[in-house]
């Protein structure tokens, strides 16, 4: 945890908009210093950075910077980073923290009547940093960890541009075939609905009549020039392609095109955001081999985890020192359950919060999932449904990370929870 003297800082809180910084600086006395506006801008963000550096050196008592701000989506990420890395700055030890906005709602609470400016949002982002309660946050971590974030944020994108495009197929595949969503895996002529063979099936043979009328020889060949050979039983395949043919409905003829038009729209879809995909891999892995390649190879020795969930997990935590134990990191995540008690009442069924990083919760949920089916022990059996189950282990997943990142070390497959949760003093 980062040891500051709060006598000495000068605490800055900012309110970002797209335009505007709204600033606001006083010391731990609530002396104010600064209540000013400023571009959201570089010439902004300079004139700034001089106000702040006059300040310091009018006033020698202080020595320690601490900038908080609320995330914003994108427009506090430049702002962020400019003054964790300003060069005026770097003698005053300035540490800058993007806020929940979660967080400075609660707090505002605490102020009866106040009222909604940007100049008294900014007091309250300053106020709220001068109490203290930025300790349980996490510093900002630069451009290198910002540079990865940004490629495994828009790997996701891409991921949930497939699911959308499949879920949006749906109704059209049901309509042009709709028998071959219903077979179960054994009468199922494709282990993949969205895989080449199949969309090559949906799209160049216009009804299913072509399909049942089609030469077997011919259909053979077919599916086995579209899979590249790598059916194993081929007959079978045209066997079961042909009888789900026959048990489907028929449509009118004016139907058919249409159809292959927007099927074949959404197959080509696909196929490119899965290409986009294969490059962002690509670039992720040349990325975090240029940044820590140490805890890189350490989730990667996690069986089940891979280069995308291993990134992914690091271009959210940054550096794990930021943390000073595995439930300050699941908090981080928002995977921590709220208690609610009354009296002698005690809930047993608590609410996992997530108010916290919501890709690093997803990142944990996946690959907690991922490693239940490699290492039994993970997997949390209880009497409750799948998504609570999965955020137990995702829980627990984060005690093994937060322990092998904080020791350095790989996974060596030993029961290492009671070892591994050791806690940072």
């Amino acid at each position: 945890m980062i040891k500051i003297n709060y006598m000495s800082t000068l605490f800055v809180g900012i309110d970002v908009s797209s335009k505007s910084n709204v600033v606001y600086a006083m010391d731990f006395d609530e002396n104010k210093y600064i209540d000013a506006s400023f571009g959201n801008n570089q010439p902004g963000a300079d004139e700034l950075a001089g106000k702040i550096a006059a300040c310091i050196q009018k006033h020698p008592h202080l020595n320690t910077i601490i900038v908080a701000l609320e995330s914003t989506s994108v427009y506090s990420i430049h702002i962020a980073n400019f003054l964790s890395s300003c060069e005026l700055l770097m003698p005053y030890k300035p540490y800058v923290y993007c806020l929940n906005p979660k967080t400075t709602a609660n707090y505002r609470k605490s102020y009866v009547g106040m009222d909604k400016t940007d100049h008294m949002d900014a007091f309250l982002i300053s106020d709220f940093a001068r109490v203290g309660r930025t300790k349980k946050c996490e510093p900002w971590r630069g451009s290198q960890y910002l540079a990865l974030k940004r490629l495994t944020r828009h790997r996701l994108h891409l991921a949930e541009c497939i699911t959308r495009e499949k879920t949006y197929m749906v109704s059209n595949l049901y309509l042009k075939f709709s028998e071959l969503q219903l077979l179960d895996n054994d009468s199922q002529p494709f282990s993949n609905i969205y895989g080449a063979t199949s969309s090559a099936v949906l799209t160049e043979f216009m009804s299913l009549q072509e399909i049942i009328d089609s030469p077997e020889e011919e259909l053979l060949q077919f599916l086995a020039s579209k899979s590249r050979n790598r059916i194993a039983d081929i007959s079978r395949t045209s066997e079961l392609l042909k009888k789900a043919a026959r048990d489907s409905y028929r449509l009118d003829k004016c139907m058919y095109e249409p159809l292959n038009v927007s099927l074949a729209s959404s197959f080509n879809c696909i196929q490119t955001y899965q290409k986009e995909i294969k490059l962002i891999d690509q670039a992720i892995e040349k990325c975090i081999n240029g940044m820590n390649p140490n805890a890189f190879i350490i989730l990667k020795s996690i069986p089940g985890i891979g280069p995308v969930w291993a990134a992914g997990i690091l271009s959210e935590i940054g550096d794990i020192t930021a943390f000073h134990s595995s439930d300050a990191l699941a908090k981080y995540a928002g995977l921590t359950w709220l208690k609610n008690d009354s009296g002698d009442f005690v809930s047993e069924d608590n609410c996992v919060s997530k108010a916290g990083n919501t890709y690093l919760r997803y990142y944990f949920g996946e690959a907690a999932n991922s490693v239940r089916r490699y290492v039994p022990e993970y997997a949390e059996v209880t009497k409750h449904q799948h998504k609570r189950a999965l955020a137990l282990t995702s829980r627990k997943f984060v005690r093994l990370v937060f322990g092998l990142l904080v020791k350095n070390q790989l996974y060596t497959g030993e029961k290492l929870d009671a070892e591994l949760n050791t806690e940072s003093e």
